[in-house]
């Protein structure tokens, strides 16, 4: 079975919500795992078990990343680390539990194995897209205002997309 490296030099995830109902706002967590087994020939093989570092998250704005992760979002003081651990995988889709503070939900992202390359300096690389969205409330993360026009200040819906690239060793 082959050896599978995460090359965080060219991988990141990435989030997107909406604010106010009108603009989106962007950000991306900087600090992650990624560990992968099986035969990336054979996808059904394959597991993956992914934890990310809330404390890293960046949305560009210092204020903003300080209160995400206070108690109203991630209270990263009580749970460092986000996980998503899968149970099933095919050629479109990824199936895994995802556990953010203190809840876990079965979660079915679109999974997408980009392909495999040689690389300038030798060795094997592959890539692999995962997106979809998730309902930050049914985490705990229920935090929001009313708008005296309508809506709310976040969205309760969080888009996000992960770019990985991983070094393969027979």
């Amino acid at each position: 079975m082959a050896k599978y490296t995460l090359d965080k030099a060219h991988s990141n995830i990435e989030f997107v919500v909406r604010h106010m109902m009108v603009s989106k706002v962007k950000g991306e967590f900087k600090n992650f795992d990624v560990n992968i087994t099986g035969d990336i020939n054979d996808v059904s093989s394959l597991q993956f078990d992914v934890t990310i570092y809330p404390e890293s998250i960046d949305t560009n704005q210092k204020d903003r990343d300080n209160h995400l992760r206070t108690s109203d979002f991630f209270e990263i003081e009580t749970y460092p680390e986000i996980k998503f651990v899968s149970t099933s995988v095919t050629a479109s889709t990824i199936t895994g539990n995802l556990t953010i503070k203190d809840v876990t939900i079965e979660e079915t992202f679109d999974f997408e194995l980009t392909g495999t390359a040689q690389a300038p300096g030798g060795g094997l690389v592959a890539g692999v897209v995962v997106s979809g969205k998730i309902d930050r409330t049914k985490y705990g993360m229920s935090f929001n205002q009313a708008l005296e026009t309508g809506g709310v200040l976040v969205s309760d819906e969080v888009k996000f997309e992960s770019n990985v690239e991983i070094g393969i060793e027979a």
